[in-house]
């Protein structure tokens, strides 16, 4: 249940609102009161000043009713702003400790909506249900009690109304609910299809295609709306019952109160019978208030119920990854691969098929190999992206699968193929991450040098302080990617991992980067993924892959001299006289 989540805060919050509510029946129940002896002064011809007095009862219980009303709904629009708080934060921690397979599961376009659309509806939900789903309950005792000794050809008049509308409310609860399961999975397929257009909005002028993203998206939205269109036709009978049970029910109170009234002999039973029928009526009315508030949570229950799910399936999935319990080995920046094979989630086709190699702390580890080799498995299976399928990886010398995530992840900084930048300032995207108030200005500028960053980041207005749009719009591609590398050295970890982030650079930018970290970063391991053998060849330890196996291992006059592969990526890239 979604409410398991409010904590003692929100509980004390609706316990408040509870007392407000519970006040405000009260003062509403109390204005019929007042009518009814309203009317009985005028029929004992009594003075106006009865009536001025009730008046004046009437308005003050009406005002502090509306005050009831507010501070209830105040207090509630509080526990459901809080609840949707701590959902959209629970479901980021969880998304965070996904691996790919848990991601894909869901979608990225799932669990965007989920985070969003879905803890939206659950936040207006809770916060009419709430208050709803204790007011009317108490609001149709308390009139049920008061009308209780009443005429019983009134009280069969209200039971029937009750039960009318009762009924076309579970009846077209029930034929609606599969169009509400349908709707956030509709939702689902808009946001996709929209997210697709406008990521990819530069491929899809090049090819001229808007037409067809556009009937694309017109299709996912056609589609939403057709089953909207379903829900309101099969919700608009409540709309209108409610109205027609309510009007006929009054008249009913009227018609019957008048055959009871002409039936008696005597005027002042018949007095009586008007005053009680007077007030039987707002009685009655407040009852069938009372279902009709609950009719307004009903309709909406069933998508709530589904957003709900949702964003449970989310928070109570488990991660296929299972999260270690140490925090470390003692051979801090060493690396070794044990007879690792690994396959993708869903495939038998062996991505990686007996690889073993290892590295010392302090040493070059680079990774080269034809396209679809293995080279990025390989960096993900290191920081258990996935975990192998056979074998064992050892980093410091334990098993990856033995560490807790965040003291694994302590031990790498990442820079990946596709720089990501993020919006800000150029300070903060290269002091980031959880050790970033541990480094100052000196060291940004340090690792800006060793990217080759620094001449373009001072030529930025602002230097350190310059806007990074979103996703670094306004630098070029070998700006952001260098960026990125500043990143990476700026995090000071044990092991630094370059996934082919080299390849936007020239090569004079690449050999001096090269030098640099070579210098600077000697106490730290350096794994290279790259196509480029310039980029590679002064490695310590060179891994060569072919197909997912090892085709060699060794150093770049090593693999020249026996690795045919190696050699012929060399060959077709540099001329003889330069290898």
């Amino acid at each position: 249940m979604i409410l398991k989540h409010l904590g003692r805060r929100e509980w004390a919050l609706f316990a408040a609102s509870v007392a407000f509510i519970v006040l405000q029946v009260y003062l509403d129940l109390r204005i019929p009161e007042y009518m009814s002896q309203i009317t009985f002064a005028l029929e004992n011809g009594t003075s106006t000043g009865v009536v001025l007095d009730c008046g004046v009862g009437m308005l003050a219980c009406a005002f502090l009713s509306v005050v009831a009303s507010l501070a209830a709904g105040y207090l509630i629009a509080d526990v459901a702003s809080s609840l949707s708080r701590k959902l959209r934060l629970k479901m980021l921690d969880q998304v965070q400790s996904f691996s790919p397979e848990d991601v894909d599961r869901f979608s990225v376009a799932s669990l965007i909506t989920r985070s969003t659309n879905d803890i939206s509806q659950v936040q207006q939900f809770v916060g009419r249900a709430l208050q709803v789903t204790v007011k009317s309950p108490i609001m149709a005792v308390w009139a049920i009690l008061k009308i209780s000794g009443s005429a019983w050809e009134w009280t069969v008049a209200t039971a029937v109304a009750v039960v009318i509308l009762t009924s076309v409310i579970l009846l077209v609860i029930w034929r609606s609910m599969k169009y509400f399961k349908r709707i956030q999975v509709l939702k689902d397929a808009v946001n996709r299809e929209t997210r697709e257009s406008i990521t990819g909005v530069r491929v899809v002028r090049a090819y001229n295609a808007e037409g067809f993203q556009t009937e694309k998206f017109d299709d996912a939205s056609d589609a939403l709306l057709q089953n909207n269109m379903s829900v309101l036709r099969i919700m608009f009978p409540m709309f209108t019952m409610t109205s027609v049970v309510t009007n006929f029910l009054t008249l009913s109170i009227y018609w019957i109160g008048a055959g009871l009234i002409m039936a008696s002999g005597n005027e002042e039973e018949q007095m009586m019978l008007f005053a009680n029928m007077i007030v039987f009526s707002s009685y009655a009315i407040q009852v069938l208030r009372a279902f009709v508030m609950m009719t307004e949570i009903i309709r909406g229950y069933p998508q709530a119920s589904v957003s709900a799910k949702r964003i449970e399936e989310v928070i109570e999935s488990e991660p296929r990854i299972k999260d270690g319990t140490k925090d470390g080995g003692g051979s801090p920046g060493e690396i070794e691969f044990r007879n690792v094979s690994f396959s993708y989630p869903g495939s038998s086709a062996k991505v990686l098929d007996d690889v073993s190699f290892k590295v010392a702390k302090g040493q070059t580890l680079a990774i080269i190999g034809p396209t679809g080799c293995g080279k990025s498995t390989v960096v993900k299976l290191m920081q258990r992206v996935y975990d192998v399928s056979s074998g064992q990886i050892l980093v410091g010398g334990m098993d990856v699968r033995e560490y807790r995530r965040d003291s694994l992840e302590s031990r790498f900084s990442y820079v990946p193929q596709k720089s990501i930048i993020f919006t800000g300032t150029v300070r903060d995207n290269v002091n980031y991450g959880d050790t970033a108030p541990e480094r100052d200005d000196r060291d940004v500028w340090r690792a800006l040098e060793i990217s080759q960053a620094s001449e373009f980041v001072k030529e930025l207005p602002g230097g350190l302080d310059a806007t990074v749009s979103q996703q670094g719009k306004n630098l070029s591609g070998g700006q952001k990617q260098r960026l990125s590398i500043a990143r990476g050295i700026c995090r000071g970890a044990e092991i630094c991992v370059l996934d082919d982030s080299f390849s936007a650079l020239d090569f004079k930018t690449d050999k001096a980067l090269r030098t640099a970290l070579k210098k600077e970063l000697h106490g730290s391991t350096i794994v290279m993924v790259a196509q480029r053998i310039g980029t590679i060849m002064d490695a310590d330890v060179i891994v060569v892959l072919d197909g997912g196996r090892v085709a060699g291992i060794g150093t770049h006059r090593e693999l020249m001299e026996g690795c045919e592969l190696y050699r012929d990526i060399a060959v077709s890239q540099m001329t003889e006289g330069t290898v």
